[in-house]
């Protein structure tokens, strides 16, 4: 205990406790006034780490200001730490104020925070750069020793981080001497975390602390009792498994993949729950005061469990979670490792966690991510270079800062890691942008905000620009949302605007846990009551679904292509793909198999590329648009994360030529080109950049606007200035993140190295079934077809040849799927194709995630 002083030693002993190696590494690190990058697991005092230095230095001498800023990528997850920090605090006697700021601190708090600074501010990327573009900041930040990033590797790579990384090369502009840590128990990447938290984007100068490893932590699979569903990804035939270990956990979390399946879950448990346990419900369309009415209850111990989003993820500390149950598959193994953490949150106390998967494919999935924790092996890619468009909107907050030197401002913006090599044509192209909006806006005067002085210093227009850009501040671009308000009570939370255009009065949904009848509609909000009849829907959001991982994918492969490795399988799916390797065969670990079919007068194509829904999505758009050209006479298309399915009117030859890697050029950029993709991505992206105004003074604008407003400028730029900063930056984006280029191009050459294996069968094989139960089918030219899998049982009996095992029931499988009457059959209006597309996606989006006795409403 010598190495802390008193009161610390004393506190520490008096828990039974000593500090940790890597606290103390840390502590030692600062003392040295080194950068550092703690990388711990979960339970193992992270948070106190980070803190630690700053305590001490406050206690030795104590003053008045802002000392340190700690940023947390949740709301949730800094009020947690604030409440959790101050007893400590409180208990040694120390002469610290510890607050947070969020958005949701109220403006009397924010006025005396800028008045009389706590010594530590908890915060989020976008209120830091809130306060950044303060007239007073240089006085507000000038004294700050630290700042500590918490679960920095969910913020790096993304473009919160991007607003963060550019928010700290301005801190350390205003501080120099404030050193950074990051924490993070899950990092598969070191070195460009390192040179996140460097102030020159340098690894080297930030040091690198490892914390030992803690208790392994045990997982179960739990199947549903009976036969395993063939498709859905709901997990809702394993919901009375799920009841019965909560009922025998004392605290619970169950998290799922999606705010739909969020709802559905919760629903589904209420029905099972004849013990009445109380059972919360978070995630990120509730309103606040939901949210922080579950995380309190579940702090202070009374509630049974909570079914819960990514809202929940990361670092609140809960110890008397005793288990987490995963339903559905985990789509990544550091993802996975994130949530199992919640459970017990103590570094010597194994993390119990039980993985549900909803389907054979997830079956494979959670079987793959477990052995990889078992392993030590974390996934995830490297952080992707910053937005052009985050950079446009943080060059207009350091001109409402104060006036600044363009030389100055592009070394300061080098100097963040994500920004480290841009180049000086794309600053000056966005400082232009941020100008007068470039050459073909230029004659807008709404597009001027900025201007010059004699002597080239940048200098904003007015205050209104200010006002403007603290109101649309953050890189958070929602699909346009309506608030959902009980009659004569509170607002419930936020639901997309599309849906609710699909409602009519009378109709029921289900939302925050309740059975609601839509009532009316007024421009922000849509009014309901309790309960209705009928069945109800369940509202869907768009971009919500997890993508596998690469490096998860992978060892999904290796155990399909390894008979060996199938000792682990249930002996359900063992069979399963033991009928498949009879009947055709086995995907490769490298290399790609397809197989071609016959079925219902049209021809089948499934390859199984196991690289993503996204990425599949869009090959699957490539493949068609080939086939097309080769005279295949392509009907349709639909994407799972596992494989892709196309049908054919005619019978798919040389099928070498639909995956190779030259579409990845002119006909990638056609179908870009008139996809309505590039558009959707441009209204972000120019919403972000400030060239589009979400919130104005006295006025909100709809979604409907920001879409109509977008286009117009959209086409105005294409026709006079295609090299525009924010249509390179829409390409860009598109490329990396929309249709996920990178994974396809890793995926055919990977076809290409390894071979394609072209299998041609009478019939469907075993692993074909789920795909074409899949819900989610994506319309190519042609126009809508009838449902083609109207009799699943009928795959079922011709994939299996009658093997007992899979001699499944026509009940139980129609089951796993809409049947025809229940499913919507998108017609394609007369008009762009991409109008065709949009419509099926928006008629098909609520219908695929539609429960057992819940279906949606036609």
């Amino acid at each position: 205990m010598g190495t802390l002083p008193e009161p610390f030693a004393a506190w520490f002993a008096g828990r039974r406790w000593r500090p940790r190696p890597h606290q103390l590494a840390l502590l030692e690190a600062a003392r040295a006034g080194r950068h550092a990058l703690l990388v711990a697991p979960t339970g193992g005092g992270k948070t106190l780490a980070g803190f630690l230095p700053s305590l001490l230095d406050l206690h030795a001498e104590p003053r008045e200001g802002l000392h340190t800023i700690y940023v947390s990528p949740l709301k949730a997850l800094a009020v947690d730490i604030a409440r959790n920090l101050t007893a400590p605090v409180a208990e040694m006697g120390l002469p610290i104020r510890i607050e947070t700021r969020t958005g949701d601190t109220p403006q009397n708090r924010r006025a005396r925070q800028r008045e009389a600074p706590p010594n530590l501010l908890l915060t989020t990327p976008e209120s830091l750069a809130l306060l950044l573009t303060l007239p007073d900041a240089a006085q507000l930040f000038g004294g700050l020793r630290a700042v500590v990033v918490d679960e920095i590797h969910a913020l790096a790579g993304t473009k919160r981080g991007d607003q963060l990384a550019l928010g700290l090369a301005r801190v350390s502009a205003l501080a120099p001497a404030a050193r950074r840590v990051g924490l993070s128990a899950t990092v598969a990447h070191p070195d460009p975390l390192r040179a996140f938290l460097s102030p020159r984007a340098r690894p080297e100068e930030v040091a690198l602390v490892l914390g030992a490893g803690g208790a392994e932590p045990v997982l179960d699979l739990q199947l549903p009792e009976g036969r395993l569903p063939w498709g859905g990804h709901m997990g809702l035939a394993s919901m009375p498994e799920v009841y019965r270990r909560i009922r025998e956990a004392a605290v619970t979390i169950v998290f799922v993949n999606t705010r739909a399946q969020a709802e559905l879950c919760f629903q589904a448990l209420w029905r099972l729950n004849d013990d009445n346990l109380p059972i919360g419900l978070h995630h990120g369309s509730l309103t606040v005061e939901q949210r922080r009415k579950v995380e309190a209850a579940m702090a202070s111990g009374r509630l049974r469990a909570v079914v819960a989003t990514a809202s929940l993820d990361l670092g609140i500390d809960w110890g008397a979670v005793d288990q987490v149950v995963q339903v559905g598959a985990p789509k990544g193994v550091a993802r996975l490792l994130q949530r199992i953490g919640r459970a017990n949150h103590r570094l010597e106390e194994p993390s119990k966690a039980v993985l549900v998967p909803a389907n054979r494919f997830e079956v494979i999935e959670c079987i793959a991510a477990r052995q990889a924790i078992a392993a030590a092996e974390l996934d995830g890619d490297p952080p992707r270079p910053g937005g052009l468009d985050v950079l446009c909107q943080h060059i207009l907050a350091c001109a409402v800062a104060g006036p600044f030197l363009p030389d100055e401002l592009f070394a300061e913006v080098t100097g963040a890691a994500p920004y480290a090599a841009l180049s000086r044509r794309d600053f000056d192209d966005a400082l232009r942008f941020v100008e007068d909006g470039g050459y073909a806006l230029r004659s807008y005067d709404r597009f001027r905000r900025l201007f010059r002085d004699a002597e080239g210093r940048v200098h904003v227009r007015g205050p209104a620009v200010a006002r403007q850009l603290r109101m649309n501040l953050g890189t958070i671009v929602e699909t346009p949302l309506l608030k959902v308000r009980l009659r004569g009570g509170p607002v419930l939370g936020e639901v997309e605007e599309w849906f609710v255009s699909t409602l009519v009065p009378g109709d029921c949904f289900i939302f925050a846990g309740q059975l609601l009848r839509f009532e009316s509609l007024d421009a922000l909000a849509c009014t309901v009551t309790r309960g209705g009849e009928g069945e109800p829907r369940v509202p869907a959001y768009a971009g919500s679904r997890m993508p596998l991982t690469t490096w998860l994918a992978s060892r999904v492969r290796a155990i399909l292509s390894d008979p060996k490795a199938w000792g682990a399988l249930p002996a359900t799916v063992q069979e399963w793909l033991r009928l498949q390797q009879k009947a055709s065969r086995l995907p490769p670990k490298d290399g790609l198999l397809v197989e071609s079919f016959p079925r219902g007068g049209k021809w089948f194509l499934v390859a199984y590329c196991f690289e993503g829904r996204l990425a599949h999505q869009t090959l699957g758009m490539l493949v068609t648009k080939r086939m097309e050209r080769l005279g295949m006479g392509p009907l349709g298309y639909l994407a799972t994360d596992y494989v892709l399915v196309a049908w054919s009117a005619f019978e798919p030859t040389g099928v070498e030529r639909l995956f190779e890697e030259d579409m990845l050029g002119e006909e990638l950029e056609e179908w870009m080109a008139e996809s309505s993709m590039l558009r959707r991505s441009f209204r972000n992206i120019a919403t972000i950049a400030g060239l589009i105004e979400k919130h104005h003074p006295g006025a909100e604008k709809s979604g409907r606007q920001m879409t109509m407003n977008a286009d117009l400028i959209y086409d105005v730029l294409r026709r006079h200035e295609p090299d525009h900063i924010l249509l390179r930056a829409t390409r860009q984006e598109a490329a990396s993140g929309l249709t996920d280029v990178a994974r396809i191009g890793l995926l055919l050459a990977r076809a290409r190295q390894g071979g394609i294996l072209h299998v041609a069968l009478p019939r469907v094989s075993p692993l074909a079934v789920p795909a074409l139960i899949e819900e989610g089918r994506e319309w190519v030219a042609g126009g809508a077809e009838d449902a083609l899998l109207a009799e699943a049982a009928a795959l079922v009996d011709e994939a299996t040849e009658g093997a007992e095992l899979f001699n499944e029931t026509l009940a139980e499988v129609t089951d796993a799927i809409p049947a025809r009457g229940d499913r919507d059959r998108p017609r394609r209006p007369r008009g762009k194709l991409d109008e065709a597309r949009a419509k099926a996606r928006g008629n098909a989006r609520y219908v695929r995630n539609a429960p057992k006795g819940l279906g949606a409403r036609r």
